[in-house]
Formats: structure tokens, C-alpha cells, sequence
């Protein structure tokens, strides 16, 4: 049975409106109430370069875009000749004829007509959805309310101009997609904003960042909306300036997250040391990109993982979720917020681009986010003890102004905060932090650690916005397969995983080296011999992933 996927892309150069354009055609399949996946690819450039979007779309269940497009608007001569082979059969093709020719394909003079208005470069964006909406079959009054809801700048050129390319197009495309209307629950968030939303769900209160690709839309969304909740966003000088004031910040009691991709955390570490032996609890976000160094700063990679679990020098207790999904990205974020407080640690969101910046529907609800408080000093006689020595390794957290002496020391120190050279306090503390450790496993080991989706055929082992293309390869390709996703990575939950032995399963994901997979060896001594990777710095393609699962079974 083919399934009901209609896919639009839209290419141009940096600077033509082309993500606009998926975000308005996002909108515009949102009217049918369609489930979306947009997906933004682009170049390190202001200008020039190549950008496209895809925006794929469909009645059922759709957990990543499609390449196989059945719609392409192609504004210059490059997206031409790059997306070209990614038409469907029976698919449709336009482009700019004012910048080229082409045999095959609905050529448009897109730039001579807008060449009349103000900024002609920006407006033929607008020319590709209103070949969209020709396309679906609608008529220049729903492009009209389509403009005036989504172009509101220089409204009335905008019309003009879309009315005229309605002209255009209408005798070869008027109807030529006409699709079913679905039953999409939700709205269609970015990655970045149900991170967002999930921390302001789970209490926060400051969130500071150095912007970094991928992570650059957390500081943005929360510098705006974030007001709105008693949220403060502050862009910082420098990532060792953010991850040094949020230490600080949670030591006044604000509850704190930063933000970063993989060069910015590698100067955050020390910090995140820092943030190990004060028992500081502060959440970083770690949205992932290709590395090492400079890496390819727009595009995904999931080549972080060691460097999340292993950051930072000496030992003490961290944790390290990944989210599978836009939605799953919204709750994860509120929960490790939470279990920072809870346990006084530092935690760690590890995501990548392809989740951050891709759009999809979800819907969160605030009402079950988690909110810890902390465990709170309630006095005792005596000094107060910042780091005293308990059972569960969790100590009374007291913050300023009180009467009592609160310290806080990088140096190793004893039950007060005193800094101590003497081998009884320092074996102390490092068992007391590990006895943390211990609660945390515990703890974990009363929630949902691991998801796990489908039933028989072979074990597919995938973890982070992976899962999204897996669950959709199985749709695509009619695969029957168990689908296991371990959320937290660090401490890894052996006693959900283990059940696995002997599957020799698939392992799916986007590095080199197959961290994940050594991970899975290391964690429970389940070795595989089947892998799929990627690691071009683009997502699985849902068609081509299926065939290589296909090809392993």
C-alpha cells in the first residue's frame, strides 16, 4: 500500500527567502491538518551558496522529511540541476526561466516579475508558495489570506506580485496535487523551540549562551519569549563566560541552562569540572554538528557522544539524555532540568542539528513536565554543612542571603566547603559523590529510560533525532522491527538493554567510528557485526535507509 507522503522542495541562494518559504508552505499543509517534517538545509554563507527546504507532509503518522519530492521550485540554475533527480514520478518541476533554461520542467519568469517592487531578490520566495497553493488547488483568495498572515511586510506588492505568478501558473498546475485532509494533532514545532518550551515548563530561570550552530535558536526563541514566563536570555562574550556565570547563577538559586554546540563545550569543560566538584546544578545543551573544530557548522553529526560522557577532567556524576523527537525533546528537557536540582549535578542534553532545526508536529503539555525543588536545607543544629556526607550522597542546598556560611569550593574540600589536602576528607567526598551516582541509577531505574517501538523482526538499536528517520524507513519500506532507543546514555541503562543479548542487532546511527555501538559493547558486551552509518554531515533519507536495512536483513 503506498503511503499518502507529499513532498515539497523548495532551492535557492542564501538570501532568496527560502526557508521562509518552507516555514509558509509548513503553514499552508498545516491547513489541511496534515502531519509535517521541515527540514532546512544550508550553507555557512549570508549570501549566495545554496539553501533549500523540504517540507514533507502526510494524513498518517511522519517522523522525517522525504527527498523523492513531488513539487520542486527550483529559484536558481543550482537547485536545478541539484534536485532535478529527487523528482517523483509524476512529479512536477518549476523554475526561474529569467536565470536559466531548461528542456524539462514549467519555467516562470519569477525575477522580471518582480523586478517592479522593492527588493526583488527576496520577493521571488513568494513565488514558490504561491506555486504551492496553485499546485494544491487553491484559488488567490486563500493566497491572499496566506500573504497577509505570513508576508505582512510590504503586504500589498506581495499580493500583487503573487497574483500575477497565480496567473502564470494556473493553466499547466491549478489542482494537479489535490491531497486528503488529515488528522494532525498538535502544532508544528522546531526542535529548538520544545527544547525551549520544555526548560521554561521545568522552572528555568536564566538561560545564557554564546551563539553557536545548532543551538543559535534556543538564545533566539528564549530572548523572546522568554519575558513572557519570567525567563531571562543573556548572550554572553565568550562560552567560558556562560558556563562560569551559570555556576554562579545556580549558586544563587536560579535555576540555569546554557547552550552550545561541540567547540563551544570543549570550552565549557573546565566549568562543567567546576560545575562537578561544587555539585552545582546547571543544565547544558549540547546541540551537535560535524567535528572536529570548525567542522561543517550547519550541518548534523552525532560524533559527540564520547565527548558528552567523558567531559571533563576527574570523576564525579553526570547525566546525559538524548531526545528522539521533537516532542520526547520538549519533556526531556524539563526532566533533566529537574534531575540537575534533584541530585545536584550537572546534566547534559545532548541533541543534534537535524533535531534542533527541523520541524515537526508535537504536543507537549506543560502539566507533566517535571519540576524539582531541590533538596533544601530546613536547619539543624550546628553549622551548616554544604557538602555533607549522606546516604544518598545528596546534600542539604542552601542559597543566599542566610545566615548561615555557605561555601562553595573548587578545591577539593570537606563536609563544610573547607579546601582540604588530607587523604580522609578527599576519599570522603569522592565516596559520597559516588553514592550520588548510585541514587541517580536508582532513580532511574524507576522511569522510561529506554523507548522501545514495534514488535519481532530484527533488534534496530538507534538513539537522538536518528530515531526519527528509523521510524519513518520502517513506514516507508513495510518493516516489521524492534526499535530500541536508550534515552539516557550516561548512566547507561544496562538492566533495560541487556535484555538484548544475542539479538546481533542492527545499530544505527551518524558517526564514523560507531561510538554508539562501542557504547553498547562497552555498557552490556552486545556486539554486532550489522551497521548502518552516516557521516556526510546530512540526515538518513528515509527511502535510502530502508533499502539498507532491507539489505542487512
Amino acid at each position: 500500500m503506498m503511503r499518502d507522503v507529499f513532498t515539497f522542495i523548495v532551492g535557492g541562494k542564501a538570501g532568496e527567502g527560502v526557508k521562509k518559504s518552507g516555514l509558509v508552505a509548513s503553514s499552508m499543509l498545516a491547513d489541511l491538518d496534515r502531519n509535517l517534517f521541515q527540514m532546512d538545509d544550508y550553507q555557512s554563507l549570508i549570501r549566495g551558496g545554496h539553501n533549500f527546504a523540504v517540507v514533507s507532509s502526510s494524513a498518517d503518522a511522519l517522523t522525517s522529511h522525504h527527498l523523492l519530492a513531488q513539487l520542486i521550485v527550483c529559484l536558481d540554475e543550482r537547485s536545478y540541476h541539484l534536485h532535478r533527480h529527487e523528482l517523483a514520478e509524476g512529479g512536477v518541476l518549476v523554475y526561474n526561466s529569467d536565470v536559466m533554461s531548461a528542456e524539462d520542467g514549467i519555467g516562470l519568469p519569477m525575477t522580471s516579475e518582480a523586478r517592479p517592487y522593492p527588493r526583488p531578490d527576496l520577493r521571488v520566495g513568494v513565488a514558490s508558495i504561491t506555486v504551492l497553493a496553485v499546485a494544491l488547488g487553491h484559488d488567490m483568495a486563500y493566497i491572499e489570506k496566506v500573504i497577509e498572515r505570513e508576508y505582512k511586510r510590504d503586504l500589498e506588492h506581495n499580493v500583487a506580485y503573487a497574483s500575477r505568478i497565480f496567473e502564470l501558473a494556473a493553466p499547466t498546475l491549478a489542482g494537479r496535487f489535490p491531497l486528503a485532509r488529515g488528522h494532525a494533532q498538535g502544532k508544528a514545532l522546531y526542535g529548538s523551540e520544545a527544547i525551549s518550551l520544555g526548560a521554561i515548563a521545568g522552572g528555568l530561570d536564566l538561560y545564557m549562551a554564546y551563539p553557536m550552530t545548532p543551538s543559535s535558536p534556543i538564545l533566539h526563541y528564549l530572548a523572546a519569549e522568554g519575558p513572557k514566563y519570567g525567563v531571562h536570555a543573556l548572550h554572553l562574550e565568550s562560552e567560558v563566560s556562560v558556563a562560569n556565570m551559570a555556576v554562579g547563577s545556580a549558586f544563587a538559586g536560579a535555576r540555569t541552562a546554557v547552550g552550545t554546540s561541540g567547540g563551544g563545550f570543549a570550552l565549557m569543560t573546565e566549568a562543567f569540572s567546576l560545575a562537578g566538584i561544587m555539585e552545582a546544578p546547571v543544565l547544558f545543551i549540547l546541540a551537535s554538528r560535524p567535528g572536529p573544530s570548525t567542522g561543517v557548522p550547519t550541518y548534523t553529526e552525532q560524533a559527540d557522544l564520547k565527548f558528552a560522557i567523558g567531559a571533563g577532567h576527574g570523576d564525579f556524576p553526570r547525566i546525559v539524555a538524548s531526545p528522539g523527537t521533537v516532542e520526547e525533546s520538549f519533556y526531556l528537557t524539563a526532566d533533566l532540568l529537574d534531575l540537575a536540582w534533584r541530585f545536584q549535578s550537572p546534566t547534559i542534553l545532548l541533541t543534534e542539528k537535524h533535531l534542533t532545526e527541523s520541524c515537526m508536529n508535537a504536543t507537549p503539555d506543560a502539566a507533566r513536565a517535571a519540576w524539582a525543588q531541590g533538596e533544601m536545607y530546613q536547619g539543624h543544629e550546628g553549622d551548616y554543612k554544604r557538602y555533607l556526607c549522606t546516604e544518598s550522597g545528596v546534600s542539604p542546598l542552601l542559597h543566599p542571603p542566610s545566615s548561615e556560611v555557605i561555601k562553595w569550593s573548587s578545591y577539593e574540600h570537606d563536609e563544610v566547603g573547607i579546601t582540604t589536602d588530607e587523604p580522609g576528607p578527599i576519599a570522603a567526598m569522592h565516596d559520597k559523590r559516588q553514592r550520588k551516582h548510585e541514587s541517580i541509577v536508582e532513580h532511574l531505574r524507576g522511569i522510561r529510560t529506554v523507548s522501545v517501538f514495534g514488535d519481532g523482526g530484527p533488534v534496530i538499536f538507534t538513539y537522538g533525532s536518528s530515531t526519527m528517520s528509523v521510524l519513518e524507513a520502517l513506514r516507508t519500506g513495510g518493516i516489521q522491527a524492534t526499535v530500541v532507543q536508550p534515552i539516557y546514555l550516561e548512566p547507561f541503562p544496562v538492566w533495560e538493554v541487556e535484555r538484548y543479548r544475542g539479538s546481533n542487532p542492527i545499530v544505527v546511527e551518524q558517526s564514523v567510528s560507531g561510538q554508539f555501538a562501542n557504547l553498547i559493547r562497552e555498557q552490556t558486551g552486545i556486539t554486532s557485526d550489522r551497521h548502518i552509518r552516516r557521516y556526510d554531515g546530512r540526515p538518513f533519507e528515509p527511502s535510502e535507509l530502508a533499502q539498507q536495512i532491507k539489505d542487512l536483513i
